[in-house]
């Protein structure tokens, strides 16, 4: 008893300790969004991240992407030869923050030689898609955030009432027009990503935009006035023909692309099985057995050809919310057929 006692008193101990360390990183934010002159002294110790024209840089580890961190002084130095008033810190956008409160920062560097930058950082600025497949999940978060605030601010730079000229805080957090007084926040679109599932088979769709092989959850936009529901149901009838029997809400991932979208899953049940694709919207959909999902949670990300010169399906890498959905199906198709 008393070991267990003990056992408890370490665990609430680490708890609070991990609560306060939260708690302070969040302030720590807070006050860099809100105060100019913190986030200066911020931008001289803190660490880059980097882009060109929104494309970031990465660093090649075996099979997959890094994403580097570069600090201050790094940054400066070799860019100060390439012309140094071209360079304004203050064209970043605030990321986070480490565990020791070191502020993380995105900086796009378009108007400087991409190959001379590459060169100088070791690195190769990739297509976001591509990038998005091969990094682990925490590079994946903090690329999406970064690619999206950078978009956005880029995309913003007028006013839509008055039509004059914005200005970004140094943080990134919003833009002013101070012609009027308005102040534009970043923001998101929903999205809903549906697994739907029949008796024992889920259904995986192909756009024509996906690499070949490639077979994902069903997605579509919210529209206004809509509940989650609401959507799943109008979007996977428009989709594929299918009407939607039951839905639920299973988790969420903030998602760059084509915009700033918040992904919303969930998984749902078909009161038929009878597919009608719309054309316009999918390539090919296809229910999978529990067999045939598993075997493509097996296959690498952009698979080789098999020898009769196909390739194989394969599945939205772990960090995407499409890979846990299905995730999630597997296991549950497992603990039915286990019971």
């Amino acid at each position: 008893m008393q070991k267990m006692l003990s056992a408890a008193v370490r665990h609430t101990a680490r708890s609070v300790r991990l609560c306060s360390s939260y708690v302070k990183q969040t302030r720590f934010l807070y006050e860099l969004k809100e105060n100019d002159d913190s986030c200066r002294l911020a931008l001289n110790s803190g660490t880059f991240y980097l882009f060109h024209n929104l494309s970031p840089l990465v660093r090649t580890s075996g099979s997959r992407f890094h994403v580097p961190a570069v600090s201050c002084s790094d940054l400066l130095k070799p860019l100060s030869t390439y012309g140094k008033d071209r360079l304004n810190l203050e064209d970043s956008v605030l990321l986070g923050c480490s565990d020791s409160s070191i502020a993380q920062f995105a900086l796009d560097l378009g108007s400087f030689e991409k190959s001379a930058l590459e060169q100088e950082f070791s690195g190769k600025f990739t297509d976001p898609r591509n990038a998005f497949l091969q990094v682990d999940e925490e590079d994946g978060a903090l690329l999406t955030r970064a690619q999206s605030l950078l978009r956005w601010h880029d995309c913003h730079q007028y006013c839509s009432k008055s039509g004059k000229p914005t200005q970004k805080n140094v943080s990134g957090s919003n833009r002013v027009c101070h012609a009027n007084g308005v102040i534009y926040y970043p923001q998101v679109s929903p999205v809903v990503i549906t697994l739907v599932s029949s008796k024992n088979r889920c259904l995986l769709v192909h756009q024509k935009t996906f690499p070949a092989g490639l077979y994902t959850a069903l997605a579509g936009f919210c529209e206004i006035g809509e509940t989650v529901e609401e959507t799943v149901r109008r979007e996977v009838a428009e989709e594929v023909g299918v009407v939607v029997d039951t839905v639920r809400y299973s988790g969420s991932q903030h998602w760059p692309i084509p915009s700033s979208s918040l992904m919303l899953a969930c998984q749902a049940t078909a009161k038929d099985d009878e597919l009608n694709i719309n054309k316009g919207e999918i390539e090919e959909a296809r229910w999978f057995t529990l067999e045939e999902v598993i075997e493509a949670l097996g296959v690498n990300m952009l698979p080789s050809k098999l020898p009769d010169g196909t390739l194989p399906v394969w599945v939205p890498p772990k960090f995407a919310i499409a890979h846990q959905l299905i995730q999630e199906w597997v296991q549950e198709q497992k603990s039915l057929h286990s019971s």
